[in-house]
């Protein structure tokens, strides 16, 4: 259960009470209300028809009632023996026959018994672990132990004051045994001031544990690298379109971290089609120009291909030299790209994960820029980093970029120990996408679409479905989509590319769609991210209920590339999940991809979305980023404050909360 600790313990909260204070005359019980009565068993019989069950008519002075047990044991007879005093705790509901309760929990009264004086917390379970088992040690611990001491606060009390929240001891006291109904409605919507208490310190320890993480790496050293401005301002003088004002302050963000000579760390936001990589690439030019080297890498071979070409093209005329670097190439280039980037001859270094392996040595590695960089493993973002350490002094400067935009609340929270920069402006004479929902039936309808569209001389994306993420069944399902495409459009070009390719047959059929040799291509989700051919205006995405928020808006990103007017059909399954149905509402009715992973972040939670449970980011187990954004302001705002002035109760508080989870932030 996660249970390792006293704190960890005492920080198991409830998850309901119940009120066994009250004995309700079975003449007063109500209809699916959770009652307790004491009563005197008068039968008890076991039935054999329709099934097995045992009936027991128990009665007080005011009544009688039924109960019900469809599993129970020989020995449970015996508590049931007529004569006997029982107090039975369930919901009562009316059959045909009877005015009944089933599987009501049942004890024997002994004349010592005594009615309880608080109400009764209910704790979440797992099998082998019973309601007992968890109470009976979480009153051992405010019983037979020093709790108080146990639990002292490490910060002064004026600061809880300040925020007029109480002692933690209080606080978790108050919620194992609240006095009365009112204080528990209160704790069951986290708006009690002992559950704020709570909610704040662990929202402190996650901040203090973000925050630290980052001054530490302010003390360590990078190479400033001066911006010349020579080679950037003839490259941005070269571009076939202006920068966005947002483009522009952003690259400023980026030119004034990389001056500096302790590592940049910094999270390059935009939405899809924003303009992440030209700012990528200035930044790039900065380090170039002063000498050293800069890894780009990309989670997927289709994506890092396309980097590798555009970069390419764009740094050629300087006489840059970029090598590229993946896990399928031939022994021969491998070799040729790795002494390349030993010698410093390769001024830039695009490739997939393949970069981390230990025998890619850089000759002066300044600056690693990581695409889409929620897709990599923590372990395999510090080895990156690692690659940069000259004699283990000298960091690179780190810039990752990521097209799921966060909400404010995610960047605040799980992202304090970066410094984050938002395009948040699309380029100019862009058309917005026009998203439309048809249900399979009309499956003739999109085939028409489809043609037109190819005879207009555009192109298409045809998107094959997840399959429950079985690859070889997705691999099957676009296959028999590209043979029954073949066959419908006997006219028109149709092209397949899904994950199992050769790489090289896979940029083939990329390079054969950007030249438009395919009108039609239809393909896995590996095209969801940095495919960019402006001449497509029509996406399908079959079995669109199956995907999430973010990927349908990357995958959607895919058209639209260019000036014509573009469209994405979804195409969806007629039974739908009341979460899939919540998800097409969403991704139909926005553009906006902060408004789309806001939305998204209220569906899933913050632990899915950004995927943290393999993040090593410390979770959040009892606040909630939506409904506790206050709490989480107020820590955000002391936490450098609270490093610098008391380092010692800052070290015992982030112990306290997030014990080993800290260490592996440090990422």
């Amino acid at each position: 259960m996660g249970i390792e600790d006293v704190f960890s313990l005492v920080t198991y909260l409830p998850i309901r009470y119940i009120d066994e204070t009250i004995i309700t005359p079975i003449r007063d019980i109500q209809m699916g209300v959770l009652s307790q009565l004491e009563a005197e068993v008068i039968m008890a019989d076991v039935l054999y028809k329709p099934k097995k069950m045992l009936i027991v008519q128990v009665k007080d002075a005011s009544g009688s009632l039924q109960l019900r047990f469809l599993n129970f044991y020989p020995s449970q007879m015996k508590m049931f023996a007529v004569g006997t005093h029982i107090r039975v705790l369930g919901e009562a509901r009316h059959n045909l026959f009877a005015f009944e309760m089933i599987h009501p929990q049942c004890k024997l009264i002994r004349e010592s018994d005594v009615l309880p004086e608080a109400l009764t917390p209910i704790y979440s379970l797992v099998a082998g672990v019973g309601q007992k088992t968890i109470k009976d040690a979480i009153n051992k611990l405010f019983h037979h132990f020093d709790l108080k001491n146990y639990l002292k606060d490490y910060f002064l009390p004026s600061m809880y004051e300040k925020l007029h929240l109480p002692n933690l001891y209080d606080s978790l006291k108050s919620i194992h045994y609240p006095k009365d109904f009112k204080e528990v409605a209160n704790h069951e919507a986290f708006t009690s001031k002992p559950y704020q208490r709570i909610i704040f310190d662990e929202f402190l320890a996650q901040q203090l544990s973000l925050r630290s993480n980052y001054l530490m790496r302010r003390a360590l050293t990078a190479m400033p690298f001066k911006a010349k401005n020579k080679l950037t301002t003839i490259f941005i003088d070269k571009l076939e379109f202006d920068l966005t004002d947002a483009q522009k302050k952003v690259m400023q963000e980026i030119k004034n971290d990389l001056e500096k000579n302790h590592p940049m760390q910094r999270l390059l936001q935009g939405d899809v089609g924003s303009g992440k990589t030209v700012v990528a690439t200035i930044a790039a030019l900065q380090v170039i120009e002063n000498g050293s080297q800069v890894a780009f890498m990309a989670p997927t071979e289709i994506l890092a291909e396309q980097h590798y070409r555009k970069l390419n093209a764009w740094l050629t005329p300087f006489d840059i030299k970029v090598a590229w670097l993946t896990g399928s190439q031939s022994k021969k280039d491998r070799e040729i790209s790795l002494n390349m980037m030993q010698s410093g001859e390769a001024q830039m270094v695009v490739g997939t994960h393949a970069l981390f392996q230990e025998h890619v040595i850089f000759k002066t590695l300044g600056l690693s820029i990581i695409d889409e960089q929620h897709r990599f493993g923590v372990e395999q973002r510090l080895a990156l980093r690692k690659k940069g350490e000259l004699n283990k002094v000298i960091e690179p400067h780190q810039l990752m970029m990521s097209a799921t935009p966060i909400p404010r609340t995610l960047s605040m929270s799980y992202f304090a120990d970066l410094d984050v920069s938002v395009i948040d402006e699309l380029p100019k004479g862009r058309e917005a996408i026009v998203t439309k929902l048809f249900s399979e039936d009309r499956r003739d309808e999109i085939l028409k679409r489809v043609h037109e569209v190819c005879h207009a001389g555009a192109q298409v994306y045809w998107v094959c479905p997840l399959i429950e993420e079985s690859e070889v069944l997705q691999l099957q399902t676009a296959e028999e989509t590209y043979i029954n495409m073949q066959s419908h459009f006997k006219d028109l070009r149709v092209g397949l590319v899904h994950g199992r390719m050769k790489s090289s047959e896979k940029q083939k059929v990329m390079a054969d769609f950007v030249k438009g040799d395919i009108q039609l291509l239809v393909a896995t989700t590996v095209i969801e991210v940095g495919v960019d051919v402006s001449n497509a205006t029509l996406m399908v995405i079959e079995n669109a209920e199956r995907m999430g928020l973010s990927q349908l808006h990357q995958l959607r990103g895919r058209v639209g590339r260019g000036l014509l007017k573009s469209t994405c059909i979804l195409l969806f399954q007629k039974k739908l999940s009341q979460i899939a149905r919540q998800r097409l509402k969403v991704i139909f009715e926005n553009t906006d991809g902060f408004i789309i992973a806001q939305e998204d972040l209220n569906i899933r939670g913050p632990g899915e979305f950004l995927g943290i449970r393999q993040s090593g980011a410390p979770m959040l187990r009892i606040a909630n980023l939506n409904r506790d954004f206050k709490l989480l302001e107020e820590a955000k705002t002391i936490a450098d404050q609270l490093l610098e002035d008391y380092p010692e109760a800052s070290h015992l508080h982030l112990k306290r909360w997030l014990g080993l989870a800290n260490e592996r932030v440090k990422v």
